[in-house]
């Protein structure tokens, strides 16, 4: 039993984190994550642990690549424009086969947009981002206590593939305040970090040990073709085995809702306000953005099921829904224009949901 705790999912992801052992962490303040940053300023210097406020999210996430390259576990977090000036170095990380977490609260945009809630980034996080083939595991809490959770399972995958992992929460979720089990997860034996650079006398045939993130160029990897074939057989192995979703009321759905975030739990409540008018709706909820489901998708259109993608934006998962399904079902979309209020305060509610459910339902 851990301990109970009533926060909100950005101290969430600070409680996970130290639970997770989490040595070091690198920030500049940058809302709607701005509490993660206070909860790591705060705790991780009474626990002698590392705490640096950047001069800029290009200073946070250059520091980060120096200790991920030590071989510690670390992390930084930031908001939708901040994450956006980090992606070169993402995909360094990437590139060197360095183990970090990275959180993006995501905000309005584009550009500096409003600093409320949106679901905008879902490209950018799930294609990579940055220059060059590569992809990092994108895990998508719903509650606090999955940012817990989640930010748990991110530092194992890892430090498992030696590559970045991205947890994508949203300002709603991260300011949710509810009751969360802060205990330690244990997910399985992990390799060794023999690659890390933390001098000679610490690797056992006292030699020195290289990082880069040019991979054929330091012995490495033999070739370029050598470097992007691991690579490839990574991502592979991460779309194989690193796939989670949560199926709600889905066994005999006629139209199935997909959706991550807090826009998860506002459909969740519409296949409920459904299932009471007679409607057979059910629910695909994301919590890895990327793995993206979609033989669970294509398998389900193949029965009939249509589907409707709730995402507050102007539609960027739903491409996702629509190549999963291969033309053979018709999928819809309530999105950023179908919030309550058309203020950067408005957000989408079950409602206009179950309206959108019913249209589709006449068809």
């Amino acid at each position: 039993m851990g301990e109970r705790m009533f926060i909100e999912g950005n101290v969430a992801i600070g409680c996970g984190a130290g639970t997770a052992d989490c040595k070091a962490f690198f920030g500049y303040p940058i809302t709607p994550q701005n509490e993660v940053t206070e909860w790591f300023a705060r705790e991780f210097p009474r626990m002698g642990r590392v705490f640096v406020q950047s001069q800029s999210e290009l200073g946070s996430i250059n520091m980060l690549y120096g200790a991920a390259a030590t071989g510690l576990r670390a992390m930084t977090s930031s908001s939708s424009p901040g994450w956006s000036l980090m992606q070169e170095t993402v995909s360094d990380l990437a590139n060197a086969e360095l183990p970090c977490v990275i959180v993006n609260v995501q905000r309005g945009g584009p550009g500096g947009g409003p600093i409320r809630h949106a679901q905008q980034d879902y490209f950018q996080c799930t294609r990579g981002g940055g220059h060059g083939d590569y992809r990092n595991i994108v895990l998508v809490p719903a509650s606090s206590q999955e940012c817990c959770d989640l930010t748990q399972l991110a530092f194992y995958l890892a430090d498992k593939y030696r590559n970045p992992v991205i947890v994508m929460s949203d300002a709603i979720i991260g300011r949710l305040r509810e009751t969360v089990e802060v205990e330690k997860k244990e997910f399985g034996p992990l390799p060794d970090k023999d690659w890390g650079v933390s001098g000679k006398g610490q690797h056992g045939d006292g030699k020195r040990r290289v990082v880069d993130h040019s991979g054929d160029l330091f012995g490495r990897y033999a070739s370029y073709h050598d470097l992007l074939y691991s690579l490839n057989e990574k991502i592979k192995r991460m779309q194989s085995d690193e796939l989670r979703y949560e199926e709600y009321k889905t066994e005999d759905a006629e139209l199935i809702l997909v959706a991550y975030g807090y826009s998860a739990r506002v459909a969740k409540e519409a296949v409920n306000l459904s299932r009471n008018e007679g409607i057979r709706a059910g629910l695909l909820r994301l919590i890895t953005a990327w793995p993206f489901p979609y033989e669970v998708i294509k398998q389900k259109a193949s029965l009939g099921s249509d589907f409707l993608a709730v995402e507050d934006s102007l539609g960027q998962m739903v491409e996702d829904v629509k190549i999963a399904v291969e033309g053979k079902s018709n999928v819809g979309l309530v999105s950023i224009l179908d919030r309550h209020l058309p203020t950067d305060g408005g957000m989408i509610l079950p409602d206009r949901v179950l309206a959108r459910i019913k249209e589709m339902h006449r068809v």
